[in-house]
């Protein structure tokens, strides 16, 4: 039987309904859990042989990333728009944001910026992205990454990622 994977996207929609402390703790931080939250960044970076800095703009709006992702996936170009706008953020400290910092990222990932902003601006995208986070916020999910597999069995966290699959390896209830 092949088991199934479902990945939701979060929005600052699910951050602020079901986070509201996390996003207290950026404007009055406990230093020991910042210094520490800090390390634990740059000990994942280093697993994964990738830059993680400290953005300039925290928390950033990611609705256009996000909707970029609903096109770029439609186009099955998600895990590069994914990446690139991982890499643009976390490890350029680019705000993506901006209209001229996405531009570039479309382009690398062989889209058309022109249709992409289009896209991404239109109501079926926008309806979309709305219905995701309200489904993730339904099933009880409350931010990125969180994973499901076979419809009901919730992961949350890029750490969970050897859970998701020892999961993935059992055989189905």
């Amino acid at each position: 039987m092949v088991r199934s994977l479902t990945s939701l996207s979060r929005s600052s929609g699910v951050m602020g309904m079901r986070n509201s402390p996390v996003w207290k703790s950026n404007t009055d931080p406990v230093m020991p859990k910042l210094r520490w939250y800090v390390k634990d960044l740059q000990d994942w970076a280093d697993l994964y042989g990738i830059r993680i800095g400290q953005p300039p703009v925290f928390p950033v709006n990611s609705v256009k990333a996000m909707r970029g992702a609903i096109v770029a996936a439609r186009h099955r170009l998600l895990p590069r728009w994914s990446r690139r706008v991982f890499e643009t953020y976390w490890g350029e400290l680019r705000d993506i944001s901006q209209d001229e910092v996405l531009a570039p990222l479309v382009e690398e990932i062989g889209l058309d910026p022109a249709e992409f902003f289009a896209e991404i601006a239109s109501p079926e995208i926008k309806d979309c992205l709305r219905a995701n986070t309200e489904e993730l916020i339904a099933r009880g999910g409350f931010g990125s990454p969180t994973m499901f597999i076979d419809g009901e069995d919730m992961y949350f966290g890029n750490d969970r990622l050897p859970l998701v699959e020892h999961a993935l390896g059992r055989a189905p209830a």
